[in-house]
């Protein structure tokens, strides 16, 4: 009965331990990203002009541009993964990437999930149309379909705000779409009525794609939105590097260029 007693005991433990091992958060800490070189940068790479494949299918855009002078600050290589965007949080929760960093957008709900840089960029929610459509507002939605990126700042937008937002979705529901560019050629076929998506992906989306000029653009009418660099949570040693990554990049007015270069003017803004 003794040896069953210990048999039964060690078993138990052995499942805790697993249980707790299952549950912390994996990845690299700063001594490790730093011993190897790298970090690993999870990204969207359709998202323009923050991160996307030119038409030579390189990895280009502003916040490639920025990562690369910011891990240069930090003393360290940086290494882009696209990903799943649906699926960012948890390929940082699970170690595939070290942090995101493409457009991402900070919100409460995701404060729950990842801890965030200092914001470096401002951006706003607006609706694009067809220019022939009869649709000049937000309320002229009623009835009408909606589309959205899945896992966008769109999407969460709508969650939350069922009440604000009902009268502007046919049936209630949005129409979410992988990618950007897959909503902007449902909007220009018509099979949506409008699409709710990043002001920065709008603008230079339409400036640069031909078949897409004329869309409009309608003003946003919710607040406006902080673009920051999501790390695990708990990890506070590689967010204080990455900050002061971002406040050098700033000092010596590369991160000032860069944004000159994407946007034409500058937007950066460094700040909590």
């Amino acid at each position: 009965m003794t040896k069953k007693r210990w048999a039964v005991a060690i078993l138990l433990v052995s499942m805790l331990f697993v249980s707790a091992c299952g549950s912390k958060q994996q990845g690299a800490s700063w001594d490790e990203i730093k011993k190897k070189g790298e970090l690993v940068i999870g990204v969207d790479d359709t998202f323009v002009p923050m991160g996307f494949k030119d038409d030579s299918g390189k990895l280009v855009g502003f916040d490639i541009d920025l990562a690369s002078d910011v891990t240069k600050q930090m003393g360290v290589k940086a290494k882009f993964q696209p990903i799943d965007w649906s699926m960012k949080e948890s390929e940082l929760k699970n170690g595939t990437i070290d942090v995101i960093w493409n457009g991402y957008t900070v919100t409460d709900a995701r404060k729950k999930s990842v801890d965030f840089s200092d914001y470096y960029l401002t951006n706003e929610q607006v609706l694009v149309v067809n220019p022939d459509n009869g649709i000049n507002t937000f309320a002229d939605m009623k009835g009408k379909t909606l589309g959205a990126q899945e896992g966008s700042s769109g999407e969460e937008l709508l969650e939350n705000n069922p009440e604000m937002l009902k009268d502007y979705i046919k049936d209630n529901e949005a129409v979410l779409f992988p990618t950007f560019t897959e909503g902007f050629l449902d909007l220009k076929a018509g099979r949506i009525d409008g699409l709710l998506i990043d002001k920065v992906f709008a603008d230079y989306y339409i400036a640069k794609q031909a078949d897409m000029k004329g869309l409009v653009i309608i003003p946003s009418e919710f607040e406006n939105e902080n673009f920051a660099i999501g790390v695990r949570k708990g990890d506070s040693e590689l967010l204080k590097v990455i900050n002061d990554g971002l406040a050098k990049s700033t000092e010596t007015g590369t991160a000032q260029k860069i944004s000159q270069k994407w946007f034409g003017d500058n937007r950066i803004i460094i700040n909590r």
